[in-house]
């Protein structure tokens, strides 16, 4: 989730299209689970306003559902391949609630905002606290009951975009990151251990993805390196995060709080997709980038509407859509590095 805070600055107006999940042939026994989404861009699947998201701009969506569906990306997100092995249709974004049948609720509901983080951040949308809030809301009122929440799965995507303020504000002083870090922790372990105090009863937390090779930071070498230091950060993050979450299994006597560890499968991905992919793969260069990097984005247009950015002519043979997220492609070769600690959610 990472930096998508940098795209905020898009305007855009774009017809909302309902977007099911894709089928991974996921067990018909887990099909009564509900999902409750928190956290960032990379498990967002339309909380921003149509009018200022970059998400809900051509060319995202390009290659699911084939329009812009609020998703940061040319089509599926992490939240889509989740909800699709636990074997129910994405959940409905929280914006969307009360704009749809009360069967679409069914699901679960996802609370992610792009460019969000556990703090506030450079986006002005609901941090992971206040997402909380509106879960809390949803089960004072009664849209989800005990029996809802007894098959119950959460998932959390963030931090990334709090890394991404934090170095934006303090471009000289790193030295002190590392109590950041810590103070990430103790916000996120209070959230997290008041999901759980709603009822919710599994819950997986995904590990930071390796901040240094996201295309925005791989610029500087042309994208043909990651950036370690970042990476280091990332590990560190990971570290204290897994501590974290044995704290909080270990406080309950349970193994409700379980990891899916983004950083080793982007490696994975990566590593499968640069060696195994076709000619013409990009590797760590983005399909779609503004026309002049740090002015222009993907999706950006001068008055007139014409195009300030450049797209790849086959999204398929991408792994990072624009200069902060995964295309379809690559989050798709990502949940297939993480399918072996999903099980875990449903047993």
């Amino acid at each position: 989730m990472p930096f998508s805070f940098f795209h905020l600055l898009c305007y855009i107006t774009i017809i909302f299209a309902e977007v099911d999940a894709v089928n991974e042939g996921a067990s018909k026994s887990k099909s009564k689970l509900r999902l409750f989404v928190f956290g960032d861009s990379y498990v967002d699947t339309g909380n921003w306003r149509k009018s200022i998201g970059s998400s809900w701009k051509e060319p995202y969506g390009i290659t699911f559902p084939g329009k812009p569906s609020g998703r940061f990306s040319d089509g599926r997100v992490l939240t889509d391949y989740i909800a699709s092995y636990l074997g129910i249709r994405t959940p409905i974004a929280y914006k969307w609630r009360k704009e749809v049948k009360r069967s679409n609720l069914e699901y679960g509901m996802n609370f992610a905002y792009g460019g969000t983080g556990v703090l506030d951040t450079l986006a002005n949308q609901p941090n992971m606290t206040t997402q909380i809030d509106f879960f809390q809301r949803l089960v004072e009122q009664k849209v989800y009951g005990k029996q809802d929440l007894d098959n119950s799965v959460g998932l959390i995507s963030v931090a990334g975009n709090d890394y991404a303020t934090y170095l934006a504000r303090n471009t000289h002083d790193l030295q002190k990151l590392g109590d950041f870090t810590k103070k990430i922790m103790d916000q996120l372990e209070i959230n997290i251990d008041r999901i759980r105090g709603l009822g919710v009863k599994r819950i997986a937390v995904t590990l930071i993805e390796p901040m240094g090779c996201i295309p925005l930071q791989a610029a500087s070498s042309s994208y043909s390196n990651c950036t370690q230091a970042l990476n280091l950060g990332s590990k560190f993050h990971n570290q204290m995060l897994n501590q974290s979450l044995q704290n909080l299994n270990a406080k309950d006597n349970s193994t409700a709080f379980i990891t899916l560890d983004l950083y080793d499968a982007f490696f994975s991905a990566l590593n499968k997709f640069t060696t195994h992919a076709p000619a013409g793969s990009l590797g760590l260069k983005p399909c779609c980038e503004g026309k002049e990097m740090g002015k222009y984005y993907c999706g950006s247009v001068d008055e007139s509407g014409a195009k300030l950015y450049t797209i790849c002519e086959n999204p398929n043979l991408s792994f990072f859509w624009d200069t902060l997220h995964p295309s379809q492609n690559g989050w798709h070769s990502i949940f297939s590095s993480l399918r072996s600690s999903l099980h875990k959610l449903t047993t």
